[in-house]
């Protein structure tokens, strides 16, 4: 038993002496190496690895026969005059501790055919087409090669693809030799680049991609360390899409810009968008920045009513993407005048500020023009601003002439467009730029040179217009008119045209007499065809006997009320032509024995007897013809207001 236990015992010692050892084993270092960045440098480098680094351990470094000790790091410096570069020398690294001391294994080296690069740092990227070009600084202007790992950014569940290609060579300046100048570039800081193009991928995908190096030249080259892991976006090549929200407050605009954000894949590693405003009057009011970064897609600023330029610019680690320009032309009044009381000297606020803008064919020029540099006889269109809460606002704007002169130019295309006595004059007006100062009015003269040449009459016309009626002109003459635009500075030259006004139309009396005798005849015998026309085709309705009711007996009224009336029969005899001579009725007679009202009672009573009394007593008369007895009976057939069915007995 206590044999057993001396047995544990010693495996437990064991087992801690192995666990020491193994530890103190983990840092000892490994993979000694020594080299030069390039071949300009004249100072070595070597650095070694450890699996663990223990609290208080230091390197000894033994080069040849040259030791550097007390290293606290897993690399050391050294300058190539201490050191055989020419024959191999044995390299080795002595790592010390608290309790134990290990060596690396001692190798043999030709230090100066041993050439390690840097790993490649801060790469540019750029598309061309499919072809992806990378760019960073150059170790050496010999050609390397390098190592690269590409894998889809969007398909992670892909492996990486290995490419192995040469790098560019870089071209030094062939007359100093190209050594030397790539040495003495590198030495005043001035590094050329390495250049690689990986070819066939899609520049609408993004990638991902690791790089290291190698020289091609050095007899023992090594590779340098992998670059960081780079994101390749997809290129921007299109302009943003930009909407423009503008909103006017008196005097200043507040503009709203939105845009749609780009590609997921163009955004991988991050986009922003650049904002430069141009043109305003933001660095004139309101000392505030132009050239802005923001990471959304909108943007509000504020601006004068003087021109602007805004530019939107997609950024992302690839480049730039186009930009979209929003132009914001200058917001003039309506009722745009003439400056007053406006001078080259004249001091303003210290917090105003004013512009001035070359009137141009097409409107105002989009940059504005320095105060010295203002020429004379040219319009500027002046914008006055203020900077109010951070805002630039405009308070003031007119035509401004530094100097005025008479006009250059005459009225353009000048025409009259009637012929007559009293003709209408049009024209376009001076062109802008040819005014040389603002015009007053418009000089306007006419000449008779045919019949009689007359003395020239002049008159002054608005500046405001553009056609004119001529008064007064004789008829048949030849007249030059001519015009020209006057400014306070004298007239310019004159835009004249001549023509003839018409004949004067004579008039035929005795021709007019005619028409008119000729027209009253007509309508008189239209008239009177109508008339007989009327008749026979609507004839004359007689009119019904009305009752005089004006000398009616109000105290007759019950008994009239309660009456009825009647109607006896009545017997017409229709004569024969043979008895017509001898028949005569007295007009007048018919109505007389039915009108009970005026006869009293006797009258209400008509019979038979008393139609053949009234028959009998025409036979006194006078004898009526066929037509005066129709009459007559017509007449009879309405009395009282009553129609009577009158049938003639047959003989």
């Amino acid at each position: 038993m206590e044999t057993l236990k001396r047995w544990r015992l010693l495996h437990g010692h064991f087992v801690f002496l192995l666990l020491t050892i193994v530890t103190e084993g983990s840092s000892c270092p490994s993979y000694l190496e020594c080299f030069r960045r390039n071949t300009c440098e004249s100072v070595y480098v070597c650095e070694w690895s450890v699996n663990r680094t223990q609290t208080g351990v230091t390197f000894d470094l033994h080069i040849g026969h040259e030791p550097f000790r007390d290293i606290k790091e897993t690399h050391h410096e050294v300058l190539e005059e201490r050191l055989i570069q020419h024959r191999p020398v044995n390299i080795s690294v002595e790592a010390r501790g608290r309790n134990f001391s290990c060596t690396s294994p001692r190798r043999s080296v030709l230090l100066r055919d041993i050439v390690k690069y840097e790993a490649p740092q801060n790469i540019s990227m750029l598309w061309s087409e499919n072809n992806l070009n990378l760019t960073w600084k150059a170790t050496e202007e010999h050609p390397a090669s390098a190592e690269i790992w590409v894998q889809r950014d969007d398909h992670h569940s892909e492996s990486w693809e290995k490419i192995m290609m040469n790098i560019t060579k870089w071209t030094g300046d062939s007359s100093a030799g190209v050594h030397t100048s790539f040495c003495l570039s590198v030495r005043n800081g001035l590094y050329p680049k390495h250049k690689v193009t990986i070819e066939n991928l899609s520049k609408r995908s993004s990638y991902r991609l690791q790089i290291r190096q190698r020289s091609t030249q050095a007899r023992s080259p090594l590779w340098s360390g992998w670059s960081p892991v780079v994101l390749v976006p997809a290129e921007l090549d299109h302009k943003p899409k930009v909407k423009t929200r503008t909103r006017d407050l008196n005097g200043t605009r507040e503009v709203t810009l939105t845009w749609k954000g780009v590609s997921p894949a163009a955004a991988v590693g991050g986009v922003t968008y650049l904002v430069n405003i141009s043109g305003s009057s933001q660095n004139c009011a309101c000392k505030t920045k132009t050239n802005l970064t923001t990471n959304k897609t909108s943007f509000t600023t504020y601006v004068s009513y003087s021109t602007v330029n805004i530019f939107v610019t997609a950024r992302n680690s690839m480049r730039d993407s186009p930009s979209a320009v929003i132009h914001l032309p200058a917001q003039l009044a309506a009722d745009l005048k003439a400056c007053d009381n406006v001078t080259l000297s004249h001091k303003l606020h210290k917090r105003s500020c004013r512009q001035w803008y070359k009137l141009q064919d097409t409107g105002p020029n989009p940059e504005s023009t320095p105060k010295k540099n203002l020429q004379d006889f040219i319009p500027y269109f002046y914008f006055e601003h203020i900077c109010e809460d951070r805002k630039p606002r405009t308070v003031r704007m007119c035509l401004f002439y530094k100097k005025q002169g008479a006009p250059q130019s005459e009225p353009q295309d000048l025409i009259i467009i009637s012929d007559s006595h009293s003709p209408v004059l049009t024209w376009r007006p001076i062109p802008p730029l040819q005014q040389r100062g603002f015009l007053t009015h418009y000089q306007l003269c006419s000449v008779k040179i045919s019949p009689q040449v007359s003395s020239e009459e002049c008159q002054n016309i608005s500046s405001s217009l553009l056609m004119y009626q001529l008064e007064t002109l004789e008829h048949g003459a030849k007249y030059n008119i001519s015009l020209a635009g006057v400014t306070q500075e004298g007239g310019g030259p004159k835009a004249s045209v001549t023509f003839n006004t018409a004949p004067e139309k004579q008039v035929n009396v005795w021709l007019s007499l005619g028409l008119l005798i000729g027209f009253f005849f007509g309508t008189t015998t239209c008239t009177v065809i109508l008339k007989r026309i009327k008749k026979r085709i609507f004839p004359s309705v007689p009119k019904p006997v009305l009752p005089d009711f004006s000398l009616f007996n109000p105290e007759n009224q019950q008994e009239v009320l309660e009456g009825k009336e009647e109607v006896s029969n009545l017997t017409l005899l229709q004569l024969q032509p043979k008895d017509m001579e001898e028949t005569s009725i007295p007009r007048g007679q018919w109505g007389d024995g039915g009108d009970g009202g005026e006869e009293g009672s006797e009258g209400d009573d008509e019979g038979p007897d008393s139609t053949g009394r009234a028959l009998s007593s025409s036979r006194d008369g006078d004898v009526m013809d066929e037509e005066q007895l129709d009459h007559e009976i017509a007449l009879l057939i309405y009395k009282n207001g009553l129609v009577f069915d009158v049938k003639p007995e047959s003989p």
